[in-house]
Formats: C-alpha cells, structure tokens, sequence
C-alpha cells in the first residue's frame, strides 16, 4: 500500500487510540465530574429521530412562531433553507415528491426542551454535540457566529457542519480495531449516547484568552493559543499564564480524568486569576495541534527521568520562529535544578498566522469556493454573487420549461 494512503494514524508514532478514550473525551461523560470549573451548561440527549435528523439531506426547520427573527411569508428559497411553512410552487406540484412536513413532530418534547432550555440560560447559547462545536457553519447564522437565540438557529449550524458529522459518522475512525479482550468497548456510532450541549454565551469573550494545552503520560507537555493571531499583549502574560495553568491541571484534571494523554481547553478571562475548562479532546489526530504539528508534540521530550538525567530542552523548541518566551527566566530561578517548564508557544509578529484576521479559517468545511471567493468582497460582493445565482436559477427554470413543452 502507498504510504500516502495509509490512515495518519499510521504514519504518526501514536499510542492506539482506543473507543474507550474517544467516549472519555465526550463532553456528557467528563461534565458531570468537572461542572464546578466549567462555564454554565446544559446537557440534553438526543433521540434516535433527532439524530436521523441530523443525518438527512437538506436543511429543513420547524415553523417557529416564537422566533420573531424568521419570516416564513417570504417565498424566496434561494438559500437552501425552508420552513415547513413554506408554499409549493408549480414545479414541486408536477414533482414526484411530497410536500415537507415539520420535522419537529417526530421529536416534539425534544424540540420545546431545546426551547426551554435557550430561555433558561438568558436567550443566547452556543451549541455543540458530545465532541464538536459547529464552527465551520457560522457562515448559516445571521451573525456569523455560533451564538444561537432560537432553536431553527441551533438546527441550522448543527446540520451544516461537518465536525458535527464528524461526531455522527466518524467519530471513531483513528481507533485501533477492537479486541476480544475489550468487549465493553462500543462498535458503532449507534451505541452513542448522544447529547446537544448548549452553553450559556460568554459576554465580552476574549477569544485570545483562550489556549489548548497537551497533556502526555499525566505531564503538562506543552500549550498554545487557541486563536491563530498575533496579539501584542500576551508574551507579557506568559509568566501569569503558565503557572496558573499548570497548577489547575495539577489541582483539577492530572490524577481525575481517566485517560494519561489527552488535550484540555481553557480560558483565562480578565483579571487572569481563574481558568475556566472549556473542552476535553482526544490524544488522537482528529484533534487540531494548531501551532504544533502532531508530529512535533508526538517527539517532544518530556520530563527528566527519575535518575537524573536531564533532556536536551525540556519541551522547549530552539531556534522555532514560536519562541517560548520566557523559558530563559524560569530556568534561572531553579539553576542547578530539572525542573520541567511546558512550553507555551505564541504565534509571533513575524509567522505566518499572524495575518489570518481576515482569513476564513473554516472555508474548506463551509462552501463552494464561489460563495468563499464573494464573502472576500463583503456585502456587495455577496449581493453580486446573489444575483448571479438568481439569474442561473431564472435560466435553468427556462430551460426546464422548454424541455416540458416538448
């Protein structure tokens, strides 16, 4: 077989990636046992018509009276989206298919929960499934943003993301093959409990506060920013930083959580003095290592061993254009010592990340690269490209009107 071919679980020196350690990373399992460190949640499981739902072609919501964001007496359908409210036109009535019916009547109690519950946490949530959040589709939300004030904005995301079928439909694809000795391991996506995750929205969230850090063998490996831009304040925050997230590791998740490698999210908001958990991930190559590469964290040497014998760096990269910035001043603090310092690694004035502000950094997950290339011209150029769009749609129900008459 082409090397090139092989599943990257195979190219990169990781330990088997169990299903075990794929449902401890899932947010229903490990948020009973964190809930005090975490923002403000609610859990509600899913149904099998929900989740059969979520799978189907098309997207399609219920008629929400309640939502005074929505108008279904707009009969224009060129965004792909529609009510079940929506009026056939004439060439639906020549069609072989049926009129749509609310989805939500296979799920009724689920959708009033799902209502009840946005209201419950102050009418602004944000959505995820026990693994992903959406944020490849805020393209679908009027805010570009995962912030969702209705439960047709929840539908929408969740139904346009291919991190959420990533969840659905593979989910389990870097495992090792199941053994007869680990017959309580799950076989398929279907033996999931699945749970929609709604968190209250974060007001005034500072998305440069927030940081993923790796954890190898029960060792705080390494951290980074989650947010892939250049911020001029953050080297002076290290030595805040550093030391605040290696004690909640150690206080929190290091002999509590039940896998030794894994990947935790956080989020430390002014005055810097408490951290917030925010995710739990695999240790496996679904899990975006950001400015690592996974072959990088996968080779990292870690802490000294027990005899003495010191590592080269520590984790510390040398000569990286990301500097780990304060490495220098903790390592003469305990001169003579091996102490092991994780490296937090920052995205520098000079790399190239440091210009993504305007980047869509989810548009291979989200369009055709047409409606990626209009969004770039801002709201005249998607008008330009909506009018385009219309004028084909114009001449392709001409052309099908005259291959009717025939």
């Amino acid at each position: 077989m082409d090397e090139t071919a092989q599943p990257l679980a195979t190219r990169l020196p990781f330990p088997p990636v169990t299903r075990s350690h794929i449902l401890h990373c899932s947010y229903h399992f490990w948020h009973p046992k964190y809930r005090s460190i975490t923002p403000k949640a609610r859990l509600i499981p899913l149904t099998a018509p929900f989740l059969a739902y979520l799978r189907s072609d098309g997207i399609i919501v219920p008629p929400d009276e309640d939502d005074p964001n929505i108008d279904f007496s707009s009969t224009d359908t060129d965004s792909g989206i529609f009510s079940s409210t929506s009026t056939p036109t004439a060439s639906d009535s020549d069609s072989d298919t049926e009129p749509d019916n609310d989805p939500s009547t296979q799920w009724p109690e689920l959708h009033q929960k799902i209502k009840s519950t946005i209201a419950e946490l102050g009418g602004n949530v944000v959505p995820k499934l026990n693994w992903s959040a959406p944020k490849d589709a805020t393209f679908m939300n009027a805010t570009n943003s995962m912030e969702c004030q209705s439960a047709n904005d929840i539908y929408c995301l969740l139904k346009s993301s291919d991190f959420v079928t990533h969840d659905l439909e593979q989910v389990f694809d870097d495992c090792a093959p199941i053994s007869p000795s680990s017959p309580q391991q799950p076989t398929d996506e279907d033996t999931i409990p699945y749970h929609l995750i709604l968190r209250k929205t974060i007001p005034a969230l500072v998305p440069s506060l927030e940081f993923r850090c790796f954890v190898r063998s029960r060792t705080l490996l390494c951290m980074c920013q989650r947010d892939l831009n250049y911020y001029t304040f953050l080297p002076d925050l290290v030595p805040t930083l550093r030391p605040l997230i290696q004690r909640f590791f150690d206080d929190k998740l290091k002999h509590t959580f039940d896998d030794e490698n894994f990947v935790f999210d956080v989020y430390i908001p002014p005055p810097h003095q408490r951290v917030w958990l925010i995710d739990i991930n695999p240790w496996a190559p679904s899990t975006d290592p950001l400015i690592f590469s996974w072959l990088e964290i996968l080779e990292m040497p870690g802490p000294p061993a027990a005899s003495g014998s010191s590592q080269a760096n520590n984790g510390i990269t040398n000569g990286d254009s990301h500097r780990d910035v304060t490495k220098g001043e903790e390592s003469d603090e305990h001169d003579g010592e091996d102490i092991f310092t994780p490296e937090f690694r920052l995205v520098n004035r000079d790399d190239p990340e440091a210009y993504a502000f305007n980047t869509p950094r989810y548009s291979a997950h989200k369009m055709p690269k047409d409606v990626v290339d209009a969004s770039g011209g801002g709201e005249a150029g998607l008008r330009e490209f909506m009018g385009r769009w219309r004028e084909i749609m114009r001449e392709q129900e001409r052309d099908d009107g005259a291959d009717g008459s025939r």
